[in-house]
């Protein structure tokens, strides 16, 4: 029989399926996938449950339910002083993940290059080579995870068509710079080309750094495309509900590509999630507030371990060098072994690299769970290496 698809019969299993199965097969608290281990806040759940009942459960319309696609324009008016029309700039998404597809679909031609930063979401790489496209790749370098501007400024070229950028970023916790955005948008202007920004995390940083989305810098309006997640932003993982911003004539264009991909978006979950955006400043603080404890207790837990711990910003995750441990094998066999041996799951950092070639030392904890669960955890990495 004739072979299918090339890249993807390729492509390995994900490490985030062997490491859950692993965390499953030896009862460990899974601090590897970047979901919360609690509930959203109940009345936005209660407003889905009700909305299956109310009698508008057929198709809503392709590009959203208009009630979520005015409250994604006020979003972007009240937390960064945006000018959105909601009828033609913004399109909602079965999550983020098809958002990125969606919109890398309307930009991409094949030989098109696109300049991606590693460490990077898993998904990125697959969707840019399905499309045809060519990743240009520039690294971010740790401990601090700087940027360096003159790898990035040789990444673009001629065929460049866009850069995928991720802030607040997965895996590092890192949150881009007004200036280090400002050294993005100049590239871009520059070459002619556009910006698929991931801002899954814009509500998750922690002070006092704070999120600038790159559309808000001179002359990036018509260049982005923005993308945002109701699961992220109300702890709601499962109900995939994202949401593209960008200037009419892209919006249009993804719209076209959501149209071949899911078509829309449950319609229960829209209206619940109209709700969750119309919700005030005070929820969002406590909402970023919290997590920026449970990263400051998981991380200090991890340092009495011996741990060096790498800075993080926002997000779910932190970063730490387990070589003060004094473990001899690569990130995968240290994340196997406290999988195994102190039933704690975490993930390698090289995974988040172009063909697993990153950082040997590194793995990404999630500290998205309750505290009771990071203090059991750090407990049982403690009877496996001291510290506590």
């Amino acid at each position: 029989m004739k072979p299918a698809n090339s890249m993807l019969s390729a492509l390995p299993t994900t490490i985030f399926t062997v490491m859950s199965a692993l965390a499953v097969q030896h009862d460990a608290i899974n601090l590897g996938q970047g979901f919360p281990d609690t509930e959203g806040p109940e009345d936005i759940v209660r407003a889905a449950a009700d909305a299956l009942l109310d009698h508008r459960n057929q198709y809503p319309p392709l590009t959203g339910l208009p009630e979520l696609r005015a409250a994604v324009a006020e979003s972007n008016r009240r937390f960064y002083g945006l000018t959105i029309d909601p009828a033609s700039e913004v399109v909602v998404t079965s999550g983020a993940t098809e958002a990125l597809a969606a919109s890398l679909a309307a930009l991409v031609d094949p030989g098109d290059e696109v300049v991606l930063i590693e460490p990077l979401y898993d998904t990125y790489l697959p969707t840019i080579r399905l499309l045809g496209g060519i990743p240009r790749l520039v690294r971010l370098h740790e401990p601090d995870w700087t940027l360096d501007r003159a790898e990035l400024a040789a990444a673009f070229g001629p065929r460049t068509k866009a850069i995928l950028l991720n802030t607040p970023m997965n895996p590092t916790g890192k949150v881009f710079s007004r200036e280090e955005l400002g050294f993005i948008a100049d590239l871009l202007v520059q070459h002619d080309a556009y910006a698929v920004c991931d801002e899954v995390y814009e509500h998750l940083v922690f002070a006092p750094e704070r999120h600038v989305p790159l559309m808000t810098l001179p002359g990036m309006r018509e260049r982005c495309l923005r993308i945002g997640s109701a699961g992220k932003s109300f702890s709601l993982t499962g109900w995939k509900v994202g949401y593209v911003t960008a200037p009419a004539p892209l919006a249009a264009i993804v719209a076209k590509a959501h149209q071949n991909l899911t078509f829309t978006t449950p319609p229960n979950l829209q209206r619940a999630v109209a709700l969750g955006l119309s919700r005030d400043e005070a929820y969002f603080e406590e909402l970023s507030s919290s997590l920026a404890a449970r990263r400051d207790r998981l991380s200090a837990g991890l340092r009495r371990i011996g741990f060096a711990v790498l800075p993080c910003s926002g997000s779910y995750f932190v970063i730490a060098d387990f070589r003060p441990l004094g473990f001899e094998g690569d990130a995968t066999a240290f994340c196997r072994h406290i999988t195994e041996h102190a039933r704690v799951a975490a993930i390698p950092v090289p995974a988040f690299y172009d063909g697993g070639n990153g950082p040997q030392h590194l793995v990404r904890f999630a500290f998205c769970k309750r505290e009771e669960v990071l203090d059991e955890a750090i407990h049982r990495l403690a009877a496996l290496f001291g510290g506590d």
